[in-house]
């Protein structure tokens, strides 16, 4: 049987740091969604479907997956795992089956911690539970989808995540919308567990319509040796998007890294971070991202809390200007509550640079060529946690 580490610090890992209350008229949206039957293979899925979750790394071939959940709007479709030691299920279905996943339950995040939380934990709308089992290691990830097809509906979503001693997790989530979709909110609660010399990478791609709000929040507990990163993306438009996932080293040697890269067109509101509590021996931790805005206002925020000797951390917030609408705000953060620890930050806001376009033109690149080749290079953060660690 599972078990959970008791933790005697506490924190709001839910609540986000803007402060903002009541901005968001819960009202507005129905909670009322036609139901959805079962299906035994993503394949069985509207072409249209599959072509928009395919966007968001979502393959309805299942190839080079080990498993896959599909929920659309508040139904729950497929959740079958198809490797050895991984279980991928409808959350409803295994708080039935687990008396003991009752201590993972609002565990990490605190129901109370403000409106979205509050009505996640009163109206919930499935979600997935997704858990490797001892020692699991299995080579490809598995795959789930938080879909809305219904115009104007509220989706409120609590997944549980489950790396269980020595098992190694990756996962591949997309959440989308249908192109009949317009308005919405979409609430995600999801807690993670890595457990002692445990591993879980988790990609998370985000492609709403242009008047969804969303709000994910998350929580991540993490053991000794344990190891969670982290890689969000969102280069749709979307009208206020607002997230602060908080992780908490809690065993010795714990590491996490945020990867984060988004993009806010005009009419977009992206108020984004991470946040990491180091609070065990030689804990570490590094948050990197990458903001752009094309006349969007992006608050880009990172905070590292080093509480305990020992500890190593780094935040790296970049934001890159295309155009002359819209703001990009960054926010780091860093906390020290102990004497011997080791954490640093750099942050910069700025547009391409003229000279940069010149040297592409004057090497055989159009103007738009240039542009593109810069910003590309501007994204690129595809480096491992192992290849940094000597950095931090």
């Amino acid at each position: 049987m599972s078990t959970v580490t008791p933790h005697k610090k506490r924190i709001k890992t839910g609540r986000h740091p803007s402060g903002r209350k009541g901005d968001i008229d819960l009202s507005a949206y129905s909670g009322i969604a036609e139901k959805h039957g079962s299906i035994e293979m993503l394949k069985e899925l509207p072409a249209d479907v599959q072509e928009t979750s395919l966007s968001v790394g979502i393959d309805a071939e299942e190839r080079c997956r080990s498993g896959s959940f599909f929920q659309i709007d508040h139904s729950v479709l497929l959740s079958s795992a198809y490797a050895e030691g991984l279980e991928v299920m409808d959350i409803n279905g295994a708080r039935e089956k687990y008396d003991w996943l009752s201590k993972y339950w609002w565990n990490a995040v605190n129901a109370d911690a403000d409106q979205f939380t509050a009505q996640a934990d009163q109206a919930q709308h499935h979600g997935y539970f997704l858990r490797a089992l001892a020692g699991a290691k299995v080579d490809f990830p598995l795959q789930a989808c938080l879909f809305m097809s219904k115009d104007g509906l509220a989706q409120n979503v609590h997944n549980i995540i489950i790396a269980e001693e020595g098992s190694e997790l990756n996962i591949i989530t997309g959440c989308a919308t249908a192109s009949s979709v317009h308005t919405g909110l979409h609430i995600g609660i999801s807690e993670f567990y890595v457990k002692k010399n445990a591993k879980i990478t988790f990609t998370m791609i985000h492609n709403w319509s242009e008047q969804m709000v969303v709000r994910p929040r998350s929580a991540i507990i993490v053991e000794e040796n344990g190891l969670f990163m982290s890689n969000y993306i969102c280069m749709k438009p979307v009208k206020d998007l607002q997230m602060y996932p908080t992780a908490v080293c809690a065993g010795e040697n714990a590491t996490v890294r945020f990867n984060t890269v988004i993009l806010a067109d005009e009419g977009s509101t992206m108020d984004i971070g991470s946040r990491v509590f180091l609070r065990a021996k030689n804990s570490r931790a590094e948050i990197i991202s990458r903001a752009l805005t094309r006349g969007g206002d992006i608050i880009a925020r990172g905070h590292l809390i080093g509480e305990v000797p020992g500890v190593k951390a780094h935040l790296e917030c970049r934001g890159l200007m295309l155009s002359d609408k819209g703001t990009i705000h960054a926010i780091p953060e860093l906390e020290g509550r102990a004497h011997d620890i080791d954490m640093s930050h750099e942050a910069a806001v700025g547009k391409i640079a003229e000279e940069e376009i010149h040297y592409l033109m004057a090497r055989g690149l159009s103007s738009d060529e240039a542009t593109s080749a810069i910003v590309r290079g501007f994204l690129d953060i595809e480096v491992t946690m192992e290849d940094n660690l000597h950095l931090l």
